[in-house]
């Protein structure tokens, strides 16, 4: 099992003549060609175990154009948060609040991102710009509804009715991926369990044990139909605002202003029964899920269709005299959804909080606040896109002018927007801090390693270059620890910033750059720059994101630099965003599963199941995934893996201490081989299990020698590289720990006829 960077059949076996024995192009099984009927030949003795490598590269990467996923990276985050829970499974109810709050926070996402579209297509460019001579005149592809012509578009309701075509048709691609995902991932069968199974799936086993665990077939549908309908009752909501404030005021349609009024109270039933479909209901893992929900869910999006259509109607119908002036009344949602993720984000945090004091877990980051912190990056990333978005796209159609600041054709964005725009630069001023922190931290500790590098090899001559880079390794390895603190010093800068913005926004009803009564002219020059700044900073940001994602999918070194990340957000399932990146666990691990169990019932052999990196998270899911019959004839040998020391930390509700030990005992034997210089990979942290001859047993086989020679020897004449997460197969501690494995199975497996050969 390869790990984040991929790797091909060939590299694996190191053999350049290999063939897919099961699988197909996404993700398959490969062995050398000498060793396709390994299992009927009758050749013995064998130079040594049948290998085989499952490649899944393509399930994370592949062309260039995925990097369009980046741009829901917020989905991701906060789908993220609802795996960090902390580990309380005695307080159900209390994790069933846990659960909902990050479903709604993920909500909110999406009505905040849906609104900013409109923000941008609506309010600047179909009310603003296109109502206003001085801006469309410029600009010919707004020329057909430019309130000058006088044309049937010309109209503020027409003309925002062909521009909310543009956030609906993102709603609905939005959908149509998702959908097509979760068609050839969250719908892939488990292994069904073995009939003599007598093993409880239920409590005290760690979750990932569930048979419906990788099966999310039907939250995901249910919450699709939710976030889509989210999504095209917001696009809805802005129309019929519009329209009913000049129905309302003096001069108005009587009709229209009933029809209105008609709209929104059906506007706002529908959106109830989004958030009950949203909170009603969560995961079910006990087992595999295959219902579909009631016809009302399925038919929610097409009611939020509907809506939009007799919205865009409303707006569309011919009213002469409404002209549009000043902008479209967005303050008060965009304000709304800031307060509500605010609030959502503190409830988050009492509640895990009390999860983790009832059962606290040693090593929790943030002292089970990695949840919350976590929801609080991901609505400051939707926040930053927003703002940054809307003050982008304003100056663009501004001109020379600045938005906002009463000197050019359009008013600009809501005054929200402008103070988040320009809490943006405080924002990253203020991370530099954390980073020169790590910077020194990480030159300290490589001085000090200076003193201690050449007593590891003893006899060798000391060579300044040589130590300077062995030390600079294991500093640089030992920055991922700091992850928490970094995570959560950017979070409450965050929460303060956006406050901060939210209450000068209602405090003095005024963008930040515009003067103002005893506002002085260098006060007035730092907050126009304040909010170029943020704009520029956002609009860089989104060309460099998908510039840096293009970049991960073409180039194996900087997808080892960026993807364990990335990796790690698509390893869960979608539990609380439909619209996240898809999980291509859900189809690793069963074809993992499946190939393990039906190999040992047709063989009788055993095998062990070796991954590195972010392999090694998948065959421990695997593993876990096994009856107990096949269990028994797998051993596990893990090298460059985040078990402990990522997702045991990150997610100790699933890989904590308690489930890690669980999957020890579970197996007959685990080897788990690291590093100091590698920044990813790391000990299990697990005694011993058993005592007596079993207290040898012990997992962790570790700190390798990095680089395995200082300077040059007959078994390395050339300087030894730093291998820091690569090669571990190339350290001959790994062929002793298989060898050692498939001889512990032997021990425990009773030997096979001649119908059942013992392979591994």
């Amino acid at each position: 099992m390869h790990g984040v960077g991929g790797a091909t059949a060939q590299s694996m076996l190191g053999d350049p003549r290999t063939e897919r024995v099961t699988g197909d192009d996404i993700a398959g099984i490969h062995r050398r060609t000498d060793d396709l009927d390994a299992e009927d030949d009758p050749r013995e003795p064998r130079d040594g175990p049948v290998r085989e490598a499952y490649v899944w590269s393509n399930l994370t990467s592949g062309n260039g154009s995925r990097a369009l996923w980046l741009v829901l990276l917020p989905f991701m985050v906060v789908n993220l948060a609802h795996w960090m829970r902390p580990a309380a499974d005695a307080r159900t109810r209390t994790a069933r609040a846990y659960g909902v709050l990050v479903r709604l926070v993920a909500l909110s996402l999406t009505v905040l991102l849906t609104a900013a579209i409109c923000e941008v297509t609506l309010d600047l460019t179909a009310w603003q710009c296109a109502g206003n001579r001085a801006c469309s005149s410029g600009k010919a592809w707004l020329g057909f509804m430019s309130s000058a012509r006088d044309g049937w578009w010309s109209q503020p309701g027409r003309r925002l009715a062909l521009a909310a075509t543009v956030p609906a048709a993102l709603t609905g691609l939005l959908w149509f991926l998702s959908h097509r995902t979760w068609s050839a991932y969250e719908t892939q069968p488990p292994a069904p369990s073995a009939p003599d199974d007598g093993e409880p799936r239920t409590g005290g086993r760690p979750p990932l044990c569930l048979p419906g665990f990788w099966y999310g077939r039907r939250i995901v549908a249910r919450l699709r139909a939710a976030h889509t309908a989210a999504a095209l009752l917001t696009v809805a909501a802005v129309l019929t605002q519009a329209a009913t404030r000049h129905d309302r005021a003096p001069g108005g349609g009587t009709a229209l202003d009933a029809t209105g009024w008609a709209l929104v109270a059906a506007l706002s039933a529908a959106g109830a029964f989004t958030l009950f479909t949203v909170c009603r209901r969560g995961r079910h893992e006990t087992t595999p899920d295959g219902r579909t929900d009631r016809a009302a869910v399925r038919a929610l999006p097409v009611a939020a269709l509907a809506l939009l259509a007799l919205a865009a109607v409303h707006a569309a119908w011919s009213r002469p005299r409404w002209v549009s002036t000043g902008m479209l009344p967005g303050d008060r949602l965009f304000g709304a959804v800031g307060l509500a993720q605010i609030l959502l984000v503190v409830l988050l945090a009492v509640v895990a909080r009390r999860l983790h004091r009832a059962e606290p877990v040693e090593r929790a980051p943030l002292a089970g606040l990695a949840g919350p912190v976590v929801a609080t990056l991901a609505c400051a990333l939707g926040g930053l896109m927003t703002a940054g978005v809307a003050q982008r796209a304003a100056d663009w159609l501004d001109g020379r002018a600045t938005p906002g600041m009463g000197d050019g054709p359009i008013a600009g964005p809501p005054v929200v927007l402008s103070w988040q725009a320009s809490a943006i630069p405080p924002l990253l001023a203020a991370l530099l801090l954390p980073a020169l922190h790590l910077a020194v931290r990480a030159l300290r500790t490589r001085r000090e390693l200076l003193r201690t590098v050449p007593g590891d090899y003893p006899g060798e001559e000391p060579d300044r270059a040589r130590t300077g880079a062995i030390a600079g390794a294991v500093a640089r390895a030992g920055l991922t620890d700091s992850a928490p603190w970094v995570a959560g010093t950017a979070a409450g800068l965050t929460l303060l910033l956006g406050g901060g913005a939210l209450a000068g926004a209602w405090a003095t009803g005024d963008v930040p750059g515009r003067a103002a009564d005893g506002t002085s002219a260098a006060v007035e020059s730092c907050a126009q720059t304040a909010q170029a700044l943020g704009s520029w900073c956002v609009g860089l940001g989104f060309v460099l994101l998908l510039t840096w994602g293009r970049r991960a999918y073409r180039d194996p070194a900087a997808r080892r630099t960026v993807g364990i990340l990335w990796d790690v957000g698509t390893f869960w399932p979608r539990a609380a965003h439909p619209f996240a990146p898809p999980c291509y666990a859900e189809r690793a691990v069963p074809d993992l599963t499946w190939r393990m169990r039906t190999w040992t019932e047709r063989t009788g052999g055993r095998l062990v199941i070796s991954g590195h990196s972010q392999g090694s998270v998948l065959a421990a899911a695997a593993v876990w995934q096994l009856d107990r019959g096949t269990r028994a004839r797998v051993a596990l040998l893990t090298h460059g893996s985040p078990l402990e020391r990522l997702y045991g930390r990150w997610f100790p509700a699933y890989f904590g201490p308690a489930q890690l030990t669980a999957l020890h005992h579970d197996l007959r034997c685990w080897r788990n081989l690291w590093r100091r210089t590698d920044p990813i990979g790391g000990p299990v942290r697990l005694p011993p299990a058993g005592s007596g001859a079993d207290s040898a047993r012990r997992v962790d086989r570790g700190p390798l020698k990095d680089p395995l020679a200082y300077g040059r020897t007959p078994e390395h004449p050339l300087p030894a590289p730093v291998l820091c997460h690569s090669r571990y197969q190339a350290d001959p501690a790994f062929a002793e720990e298989r060898s050692a494995l498939l001889a512990e199975l032997a021990a425990w497996i009773p030997a096979q006829d001649s119908s059942g050969r013992s392979s591994g």
